[in-house]
């Protein structure tokens, strides 16, 4: 997991509402090793046609977006299966944060574990996000994960709320495991202390 403070990227408009993990990455690729590029199955069956071949129509296949970080989408986007898979797609595929007026429960926990930053913001807020998006593909967000703050070209910023462990361990690139193994010596200081080593 790559450690995130700043990001800055055009972003991808994805304005439906309750899009499952299926839509994000479907059944038949979840027997996948985690070594493998889960990016290439990101909205499989809606990047590509039958023959494998891209969708002109699709946005993530047409520039400005196939090269977007951050998502912008409707409420309850990663809702349905807990399929970890599903953030496993988006951050292989280079996605690092997804802004939303809300996710999928299971899904938002598996965004924090794996490195993508849930940005939650008021639904009125996305909305006029994805309009200016609309207006301007270019438009290009920047999200400081220190400050807690997405911020737009014209200098509008909003706040956004994020556990205060979750965000230690994005900004250091670290899951759970990790963050436990850098904390080593501590833990056998204590075992020490406390008669348990």
């Amino acid at each position: 997991m790559q450690p995130l403070r700043t990001l800055t990227s055009v972003a991808l408009p994805w304005p439906a509402v309750n899009c499952d993990t299926d839509q994000i990455i479907p059944a038949r690729y979840l027997q996948k090793p985690r070594a493998d590029n889960f990016g290439h199955y990101l909205f499989a069956d809606l990047r590509f046609n039958g023959n494998g071949n891209e969708i002109d129509t699709f946005l993530l296949n047409r520039p400005p977006f196939r090269h977007a970080r951050i998502i912008v989408t409707g409420r309850n986007f990663g809702c349905g299966s807990s399929r970890e898979h599903a953030v496993w797609a988006l951050y292989d595929y280079g996605f690092r944060a997804v802004v939303a007026p809300s996710l999928g429960d299971i899904f938002a926990n598996n965004c924090l574990k794996n490195g993508l930053v849930p940005v939650l913001l008021p639904e009125p807020v996305v909305h006029d996000l994805l309009d200016r998006i609309a207006r301007d593909p270019d438009l290009e967000l920047g999200i400081d994960l220190l400050a807690e703050r997405i911020r737009l070209p014209d200098g509008t910023e909003h706040a956004f709320p994020i556990d205060p462990f979750a965000k230690e361990c994005l900004v250091n690139g670290v899951d759970e495991l990790g963050y436990t193994l850098s904390r080593a010596d501590a833990i056998t200081a204590f075992e020490q202390r406390h008669g348990m080593a």
